[in-house]
């Protein structure tokens, strides 16, 4: 039976002025025939798009409904039941964020061990979800994947730290760093296609950009390019060269339409939690009295005032730490 690759690609963590950039995608196959049908729907009963009592369900969804939605610890439960599942449907089983990072993003092990503030030794997974529940759950969700003919080949994530992320933006604009780093991903899924494959990627719409043609040639130099759709809702292109062929979708709400991107979105939130983790104590530790931030620009602002003085006692540069942009 012909099957198809479905992909999706989303971000976190793109407006704070602390902690990384996190984009990631999430890989699966089906039979060609099932490729335009939702995969909630092809999967329901093991996964949902919400919060299900159900033990043997998982929550795939946008990854800000999830966290946001449930505060606190309840929040990254649910985001690393998602993600640790759906690893561990696959054969897959992290036992610490070393382990994650070397499975889906491995380049970026030895550039967060460069920054003294992220201890990645320190994390051991799952980190507030229970490891029984993870187990329950992968079985539930290997057995309704292989009833439907759905596979979940892999995850990589592309995480930019803030040193990085300046000096980037200082090349272009933040805008087209966004788009740069997600045609990292865009040209590993494009070179790991196996020939004759069909493939399609969803992406979510990045700001009000809606033609994406010149920066898809300049990615993909040598092959044919088809617009397929460009509108307010959806930019839709096909790539083609000698061997294979794939579309690319970017789409506005992505996340809440296809469950790959949905997934992506999990992933890279779950990731930038984890380093915020450790950016957070390892700060308290240098700073007294110090409450924890998520990041973003105002809450930022005031974590980075704090802590400047002991940056600066150490010797360590502003432009390590705080996004100029």
């Amino acid at each position: 039976m012909p099957l198809a690759i479905i992909a999706g690609i989303d971000e976190a963590g793109f407006g704070p002025v602390l902690g990384p950039l996190v984009v990631s995608a999430t890989v699966f196959s089906l039979p060609d025939e099932l490729m335009d049908l939702s995969m909630w729907q092809l999967l329901a009963g093991a996964v949902s798009r919400k919060v299900s009592k159900r033990r043997a369900t998982i929550a795939i969804a946008d990854s800000k409904e999830l966290y946001n939605g449930l505060r606190g610890s309840k929040g990254l439960a649910e985001l690393e039941k998602g993600v640790l599942v759906m690893l561990a449907a696959s054969g897959q089983a992290p036992g610490s964020l070393v382990e994650l990072l070397s499975a889906v993003a491995a380049d970026a092990v030895p550039r967060a061990r460069g920054c003294t503030w992220y201890d990645l030794e320190r994390i051991a997974l799952p980190t507030v979800a229970k490891a029984t529940s993870i187990t329950l759950q992968a079985n539930a969700l290997r057995a309704r994947m292989a009833a439907a003919g759905v596979s979940f080949h892999a995850a990589h994530s592309q995480l930019v730290f803030a040193g990085e992320l300046n000096r980037l933006v200082g090349l272009s604009n933040k805008s087209q760093l966004l788009f740069d780093v997600t045609a990292r991903l865009l040209a590993r899924l494009w070179r790991e296609l196996p020939p004759g494959q069909t493939a399609r990627i969803y992406v979510d719409r990045q700001g009000g950009r809606t033609y994406y043609l010149p920066n898809l040639q300049r990615v993909f130099e040598n092959c044919r390019f088809k617009v397929l759709e460009e509108t307010d809702a959806l930019s839709a292109y096909r790539l083609s060269d000698t061997e294979k062929e794939a579309e690319i979708h970017f789409v506005v709400g992505c996340e809440n339409r296809h469950l790959p991107a949905a997934l992506a979105s999990m992933m890279s939130k779950y990731l930038r939690e984890l380093f915020m983790t450790m950016f957070n104590a390892y700060w308290a530790d240098k700073v007294p009295n110090l409450a924890p931030t998520a990041g973003y620009y105002q809450d930022g602002r005031r974590f980075y005032g704090q802590i400047l003085p002991a940056m600066r006692a150490m010797g360590i540069g502003e432009e390590s730490v705080y996004r100029s942009r």
